[in-house]
């Protein structure tokens, strides 16, 4: 191989090495970051909704959530039985979602949040807003109606 053709040939390969492979990769990030905010968007409508069967759908069965200090649950049945308890009690919005970052690889992203949720007693009372941040680790689950299953939570409520 001549000089010319070997430049020509190193240069293809580097443009493919600095442009195209990251453009790629960023593309498929974009894919799974509009995936996980849809995700997002179908849980929180579940909880507004009641929609317990949704919820569960949404977390994997292995799934821990450290929900305060002294909560911690393990697996999805605890998980759920704690939203159950919740969900018969109170009415859930929820009033700020704001990301502040998504960190994908492969079959994991992890999301942390801002968030606040209005709870509504159902027996009557005043209304509160919980406000809080929050990472989500998720992970791809053909199970989930989403393709993406909740398998770990920390919420740290807001001491302001």
């Amino acid at each position: 191989m001549n000089t010319i053709n070997k430049t020509f040939v190193n240069l293809v390969l580097a443009f493919f090495l600095i442009v195209v492979i990251p453009l790629r990769v960023y593309s498929q990030n974009e894919n799974v970051k509009d995936e996980i905010m849809k995700n997002g968007k179908t849980i929180r409508k579940a909880f507004s909704d009641g929609d317990i069967e949704k919820i569960k759908s949404l977390h994997h069965p292995e799934v821990i959530k450290a929900l305060g200090y002294n909560d911690l649950k393990i697996g999805r049945d605890e998980v759920i039985n704690g939203v159950k308890e919740t969900l018969q009690n109170f009415n859930l919005e929820f009033i700020k979602n704001d990301v502040e970052n998504i960190l994908i690889r492969e079959n994991i992203a992890i999301e942390q949040t801002k968030f606040s949720i209005k709870g509504t007693p159902k027996n009557g009372g005043e209304s509160f807003i919980f406000t809080g941040r929050t990472m989500v680790t998720y992970i791809r689950y053909e199970n989930s109606p989403t393709g993406w299953a909740t398998i770990r939570e920390i919420i740290q409520p807001a001491t302001e």
